[in-house]
This record gives C-alpha cells, structure tokens and sequence, in this order.
C-alpha cells in the first residue's frame, strides 16, 4: 500500500537545559491510504504535538513530515497554508464553525478560500451521507452539537484532501451522539477511502478503530492493528 503521510525522527523540543521539555522525542511513524487510525495518549503524551506536526500547524524541531509526497516543513509559510487547505481536512473538538455562515457556507468555506468551484456532485453525496439535506440553510446555533460535528466532517471531506485530523471530535458529546460521529467517520472514510488520524482519550473508541497508536513522553510506545495481530512497523 501507499503511504499517505510519514514522519521521520519527528521532534518537537520547548526550552533548554534542565527545564527542556520533550514534547515528540523522534517519532518514525507510516500512515496508508485509507487506513483509520486513532492516537491515544494520557495528557502531555505528545498526542496533539503529533497532531499539529502533521497538520502542519506548528514547526518542528527537527524531523520531516511528508504528506501526500511533500515534505511540508520545506515550505513556505504561504505554499505551506495552500497546501494544509488542499490536502488536509481538520475536525476540531469545539466544531470551528462560523456562527453567521449557513450550513452549506460552512461547508464550501474551505473551497472558498481557495478561489476553487465544489464538485456539487461530490458535496451531495457528503451531505446525504451525513444526513444534513434539510439543515443547509440553518445556521450553526440552530444545530445540535452532534450536527454540527456533522458540517465539521462534511467541510473537512469537501476540498477532497489527503487526509483528514481529528482531534478529540467527540469530545464534547453524549455517549450515544459520540457512537454516532465515530460511525459517521467510519462510513465517510470507507465511502470517500479517506484517511484519517484521531486524537483521542477514549479507549473503547479507539478500539473501534483500523489501528491504535499509543504514546507516551512524546514516543510512540505501542502501535497496533485492530485485530491486535502484532505491531505496525514503520
């Protein structure tokens, strides 16, 4: 299989001498086309540093990323905000949606940015995949919260990208809507073959996933396949 992303000796360091703190301390780690893959970790394990290095969010110390064949740390501020809008969709925990923006704007706002048109067929399918026809001209303060994780995974699929972050996406639900969200994810990455990494705490869901990554201290301390038939090398 393809690997999609990849990081070699990834190291993210804060301070110097006795007060360093290490937040990823050499992380090798090969991600493939399609897989679902959840990061567990306790906090300050170093899983939402890993989730920032591989968005592109932050710098590292020393180390690559490569997405989708571009070792994204060689570019350019601008080329790199191009490239995370093209080739990796974000799902936050507190949604990031735009209060004054419908629905559908929500939706296509990534596009926008972009100067680029929505395949209007591709965004149907999202739409009707995540249940949201009747809720396009609503505003975000008219939707429940699982809802509006729902406009989060649709926006987040839209631009079509290499890869989908989600960081703690149930965080802020119930038990039943977080089962909901965890199996719309599955469906949307089968569906889509959309590959996706999730930050989570949540154990049981990580089970639910293709593969369980566990760190600690900044290293990734155990990395398994669901049927827990031995480690994933990178």
């Amino acid at each position: 299989m393809k690997a999609i992303l990849e990081t070699r000796d990834l190291k993210k360091y804060y301070g110097n001498g006795a007060l360093q703190v290490k937040a990823l301390d050499g992380v090798d780690l090969r991600i493939e086309e399609g897989e679902f893959i959840a990061v567990v970790g306790t906090s300050g394990s170093g899983k939402s540093t890993l989730l920032h290095m591989l968005g592109g969010l932050d710098y590292a110390t020393s180390g690559t990323v490569t997405v989708a064949g571009r070792k994204i740390f060689e570019l350019n501020e601008n080329d790199l905000t191009i490239f995370r809008r093209r080739q990796i969709g974000f799902v936050f925990q507190n949604y990031n949606l735009v209060p004054i923006l419908s629905v559908q704007e929500n939706i296509l706002l990534p596009l926008e940015l972009d100067g680029r048109r929505a395949d209007r067929a591709f965004l149907k399918k999202i739409v009707r995949t995540l249940g949201l026809e009747d809720r396009l001209l609503d505003l975000p303060g008219q939707l429940s919260g699982g809802q509006q994780q729902r406009v989060a995974i649709a926006r987040a699929l839209v631009t079509k990208p290499a890869i989908i972050l989600a960081d703690e996406p149930t965080g802020n639900l119930d038990s039943k809507t977080t089962q909901e969200v965890l199996g719309l994810l599955k469906l949307t990455g089968e569906q889509f073959h959309q590959t996706i990494v999730m930050i989570t705490h949540n154990e049981a869901l990580a089970q639910l996933c293709d593969r369980v990554i566990h760190m600690e201290d900044g290293r990734i301390v155990n990395d398994r396949n669901r049927a827990g038939d031995g480690e994933v090398r990178a």
